[in-house]
């Protein structure tokens, strides 16, 4: 059975969803006191963490931030916030995946499932080896990406989008297969969710020193160009 910490201050809405993912199987666990939730994260051991942003003491992009630095467990915030940059936020900060409230039960159950398949079930990386692009590695075993001495750590879900991206060096993919590659389905994805985790991998290539190594087509999807004149390649 696995082990689901529910972050959220709204007591109605936490019941809804506490009674819901329990009829799924998952155990489901509340923190006793919201002043207190770091130390509460490392004696439960989550599975899994559903995060709210908007909570007392301390917002959900502190508490993100500060569970990725601990723990790698899977985290999916869940906000009324809309905007793509809380996302990107969110994202940066270490997310996994980002809910729009108000959202369904059978779309958060389904993303749930989606993440804890790909994160211990059939979908997990179980590979120890590195992908190279030139002088790009993506290192599946830390879950990072390097390049000319430095390195990156990533979320699963930019590590998945940027290894398929990287195995297809010089060819488009659509959004539709990258979609699948991460999420597995396409219908309970947000139209920005691809373009929040695109952006970020972008950012993250820029700040290697990689800038403009993706680029994207309208109707057609996003491609990785290494120069393959690249001295380092």
């Amino acid at each position: 059975m696995y082990k689901v910490m529910l972050i959220e201050d709204d007591h109605e809405l936490c019941g809804l969803i506490k009674e819901n993912l329990e009829r799924y199987g998952y155990e489901v666990i509340l923190p006793e006191h919201f002043s207190n939730i770091e130390e509460e994260f490392l004696k439960v051991h989550p599975d899994l963490v559903l995060l709210d942003i908007n909570l007392p003491y301390y917002d959900g992009y502190y508490l993100c931030r500060s569970f990725r630095k601990k723990s790698t467990v899977p985290i999916l915030m869940i906000s009324a916030r809309s905007q793509e940059m809380d996302q990107i936020m969110a994202i940066e900060l270490g997310a996994d995946d980002f809910i729009t409230k108000p959202f369904t039960f059978e779309i958060l159950q389904s993303k749930v499932k989606a993440t804890l398949r790909r994160v211990y079930g059939e979908y997990a990386v179980k590979d120890d080896k590195k992908i190279c692009v030139g002088s790009l590695c993506l290192d599946e075993k830390t879950m990072s990406l390097e390049y000319m001495g430095k390195k990156v750590e990533l979320s699963k879900n930019v590590f998945k989008l940027l290894k398929k991206l990287m195995e297809k060096n010089h060819s488009y993919v659509s959004r539709e297969e990258l979609i699948e590659e991460v999420w597995d389905s396409i219908t309970f994805v947000d139209d920005n969710t691809l373009t929040v985790n695109m952006t970020r991998i972008k950012q993250i290539l820029s700040e290697l020193g990689l800038k403009d190594l993706i680029k994207s087509k309208r109707g057609v999807g996003y491609i990785l160009q290494y120069p393959s004149g690249d001295r380092h390649a």
